[in-house]
């Protein structure tokens, strides 16, 4: 077994993955098996090296010779110079001395900018606290980009240094060589630019989700289970002890014109996205540094879809058709989500290096899972960001439109239930809300983190249209009687939980937009090494995710007009829960990684996660 050079805790420099800069590491661990060193750099990165990339701190020691004379006066430190020249000039072999010698600084100063630099790592990656409400996971809260002017001011004041120390040189000597220091400067500048879109490369105990075998199990685990619970719901005693529920045959779920209905669907939301209405923005810089073009035109498309929705049935369209065709509509999502997926990952095998996602592994199978391109577009027309507010929220909406004069119709009623103008009241505000501040989608994790595959497809295409009107399914054949002053209280409770929700992505996508912002400057943060700040004060003081707080709140109102007969109505709320403690817990690792100490600060100043008083 080979002999390990470095030990544990001991402080080198380490080589910065893919450049010649070198930076102070700590070693944390030594592999033998794989014989590499992991290390962390000061800013709380953690990355593995090889041997071969890690110095001891001893090879980065500056000379304190500046002169290349050879003259054993000078070596002996004597300032005399020859009498019979004027004191004013100094000899030609002094200036040819000092030229050298300003040579050799100028190669001091740019190594060791390389040695002590601190290296910048874009990644901004956030995400929403749910896909489509807008909202970052990570809990950074300015994306403006900032200079890092600790290097700069390291490099200036070398290069001041190395120009005033040998005053003695010609003026026109001077200004050639300051020329030289401002293209060194930029040359640094420019190349640390470069370095900080860099992308580490995922490690295969960072992958997530349970890596291959857990992104396998989900692939084909969530349409059973979506399908399973479908069926309960259709059951008159849609009890837990009386599961599984009936399966229906194959060919019963499959119909050619459902299918139809739905592509036809999806494409009138494509005709929608595509009309030059509303305003276009640049969405976050791209490894390369590009900024891709975004138009938001998503509440138009709402305003669109329904007056179509509201002709069709003033025309005598008959929507029940919908209601008793669910499982099959629901089947013919999944069906084209696949296909999509397909066609994601086959596209994704010819897309340059930039274009891929930083959360793509290599493994194919957790690849086609999470996504491997991370904007995948036909022409302008971009795939994941219409997929994640277009089809599947606004045809949340009509689902549920669908479901209450289901129950209108079923039920011979009059006028709907309160209990599912509750529901369709909440949720319609909600998809409303997530339409109107479409642009703070552009900042979520899903977006400039994930790539586009099949988690992202079955969220968007079926999850959401089909688990999140759920409620309304159920109420449907489980009709439940709510008084006013029940319907009053979960009102109440559904206000609180927007109020915590809107307040709290409000907050910070203002001041993302501009942190200088006189409105915000009540706000307390701490400063970070990528040159962000946290918020530690308004509601982002109050617990770490706020906007998760309320949006389980709101969760909770949704479920309450659904009555306590039996649980299946809550399962939003069960799922719901699980996935933003997954999130945050995605949220913590994240941001531990980029931002280091300052996120350990930041955890000290706000302990509580997404509940006050729980840890």
């Amino acid at each position: 077994m080979p002999s390990r050079k470095f030990a544990d805790g001991e402080v080198v420099r380490g080589r910065w993955p893919g450049s010649s800069l070198y930076y102070e590491v700590e070693i944390l661990s030594h592999d033998s098996t794989s014989q590499l060193y992991t290390v962390k750099y000061k800013d709380g990165t953690e990355l593995e090296l090889k041997e071969n990339d890690i110095k001891p701190l001893t090879s980065f020691r500056q000379r304190k010779g500046g002169s290349t004379s050879s003259s054993p006066s000078r070596r002996r430190g004597s300032r005399s110079r020859s009498r019979s020249r004027s004191p004013g000039r100094p000899p030609k072999s002094a200036r040819r001395s000092a030229s050298a010698s300003h040579q050799a600084n100028i190669k001091e100063a740019r190594r060791e900018v390389e040695v002590k630099l601190t290296p910048l790592i874009l990644k901004p990656f956030g995400n929403s606290i749910s896909r489509y409400n807008g909202e970052p996971e990570h809990t950074e809260r300015n994306d403006i980009p900032h200079k890092n002017t600790q290097e700069k001011f390291n490099l200036s004041q070398e290069s001041s240094y190395i120009s005033t120390q040998y005053s003695l040189r010609p003026r026109r000597e001077e200004v050639k060589l300051k020329e030289i220091d401002s293209k060194e400067e930029k040359f640094i500048a420019k190349e640390l630019a470069v370095r900080t879109f860099e992308v580490t490369p995922i490690r295969a105990k960072d992958l997530e989700f349970g890596g291959v075998p857990g992104v396998f199990l989900i692939m084909f685990g969530l349409p059973v289970f979506l399908f399973l619970l479908l069926l309960m719901c259709k059951q008159k005693d849609p009890s837990l002890l009386n599961f599984p529920p009936p399966l229906p045959a194959l060919y019963e779920l499959w119909e050619t014109r459902v299918f139809g209905v739905y592509l036809l669907w999806f494409l009138i939301q494509v005709l929608f996205y595509l009309l030059p209405i509303g305003k276009v923005v640049e969405g976050t810089p791209l490894i390369d540094g590009r900024r891709l073009k975004y138009r938001l035109n998503g509440f138009y498309a709402f305003i669109l879809t329904s007056a179509v929705i509201g002709t069709s049935l003033f025309q005598g369209v008959e929507f029940h058709y919908v209601y008793s065709h669910f499982l099959q509509f629901a089947l013919g999502a999944t069906v084209f989500c696949v296909v999509l997926s397909v066609y994601l990952y086959m596209r994704s095998l010819k897309a340059p290096r930039n274009d891929l996602s930083p959360a793509s592994s290599g493994n194919a199978v957790y690849d086609f899972f999470i996504g491997r391109e991370l904007n995948p577009r036909i022409g302008t027309f971009d795939l994941k960001y219409f997929c994640e507010l277009r089809p599947g929220l606004i045809g949340w909406v009509v689902i549920n439109l669908v479901m209450l004069l289901a129950e209108m119709k079923i039920q011979d009623r009059a006028i709907p239930s309160l209990a599912m103008i509750l529901v369709n009241s909440f949720q319609l505000l909600y998809v409303v809300d997530a339409l109107w501040n479409e642009e703070a989608l552009l900042t979520t994790m899903d977006i400039i983190h994930d790539g586009f595959g099949f988690m992202l497809a079955f969220g968007d295409l079926v999850w959401v249209p089909f688990i999140y009107s759920f409620q309304a399914f159920y109420l449907v054949s489980h009709p439940n009687e709510v008084s006013w002053p029940m319907a009053s209280l979960i009102i109440v409770l559904k206000l609180c939980g927007y109020v915590i929700f809107r307040g709290a992505n409000s907050q910070k996508n203002a001041f993302r937009k501009n942190p200088s912002d006189p409105k915000l400057a009540h706000l307390k943060t701490i400063h970070t090494s990528m040159g962000k700040h946290l918020l530690v004060s308004g509601w982002w003081g109050f617990v770490r995710h706020p906007n998760y707080l309320g949006d389980l709140i709101m969760a909770l109102a949704w479920s309450l007009p659904c009555g306590f007969n039996h649980i299946l109505p809550y399962f939003y709320v069960i799922y719901f829960t699980m996935l933003l403690v997954h999130r945050e817990a995605r949220d913590e690792y994240h941001c531990k990684k980029k931002y280091g100490m300052a996120w350990e600060k930041y955890c000290q100043r706000v302990p509580y996660r997404i509940f006050p008083y729980i840890y």
